[in-house]
């Protein structure tokens, strides 16, 4: 089992940044690929980025591709979603999720533990 706690999320103006942050529980969390998602009202869950255990494999969404980043920290069982020049259309709950693997699932539906979920709000 492995706990998921995502933090950072906010309010910010068109063309801000955030950093959203999810911390797990596990000590074995580099042994997990990890996953970010959002979910707008009314929307589907959609991904917007993945890692892989060691972080050299990554997966951008095509919306999000030049703006956002994802990385990890395995010694600090952390892992991370710098978001920037922020649109409106971004405004979302942000899940991570994680996934006892080595490739970088991409699929939301391959993920095991998924956290509790941050607000991202950008105002026009």
């Amino acid at each position: 089992q492995v706990q998921l706690v995502e933090s950072g999320g906010g309010l910010v103006q068109t063309g801000g940044s955030l950093r959203l942050s999810c911390a797990a529980s596990k000590d074995t969390f580099s042994t997990y690929a990890m996953g970010w998602f959002r979910q707008a009202p009314g929307s589907e869950r959609a991904t917007v980025a993945s890692i892989n255990w060691i972080g050299r494999n990554t997966y951008y969404a095509d919306s999000v591709k030049g703006r956002f980043t994802i990385s990890r920290d395995n010694a600090r069982n952390t892992v991370y979603l710098q978001m920037n020049n922020l649109k409106p259309e971004d405004t979302a709950v942000y899940y991570c999720a994680a996934r006892k693997s080595y490739s970088d699932p991409r699929r939301g539906d391959e993920y095991d533990y998924w956290g509790q979920g941050t607000q991202v709000t950008v105002s026009s």
